[in-house]
């Protein structure tokens, strides 16, 4: 069985400093930024985060959230075996995460399905 660690939005943005500023005045740091996107988090709580984005940079649309599982080929096994359409097939990302996305049936919104290497 698959476990999700991490559940994190992604806001498209046209301004990554407008954005890291506006939530800076929330509490929260840029903990990651590689340029098209960055991940913020509370200061008191870590756990709580979300992502800013300009666009994704290898797959074939923006995610508007990203899911991060113990399992990465195990969460896509089972997703495909239950039908759901899958956008983007599993690789490994230069940033150091295997991913792939999929569409989420009831809200078509598609999602990022990850897990950190090593």
């Amino acid at each position: 069985m698959v476990s999700v660690r991490r559940v994190v939005p992604v806001l498209r943005t046209s301004s990554p400093a407008r954005s890291r500023a506006f939530f800076a005045l929330l509490g929260m740091e840029q903990v990651m930024d590689h340029g098209w996107i960055a991940t913020h988090a509370s200061a008191a709580t870590p756990a709580a985060q979300l992502s800013t984005t300009t666009g994704d940079a290898t797959g074939p649309v923006t995610p508007v959230l990203s899911i991060e599982v113990d399992d990465v080929d195990a969460a896509h096994e089972a997703l495909r075996a239950g039908g759901v359409e899958v956008l983007f097939a599993p690789r490994d990302e230069e940033w150091g995460v295997r991913r792939f996305f999929v569409r989420e049936p009831g809200s078509g919104e598609v999602l990022n399905v990850l897990a950190h290497a090593g």
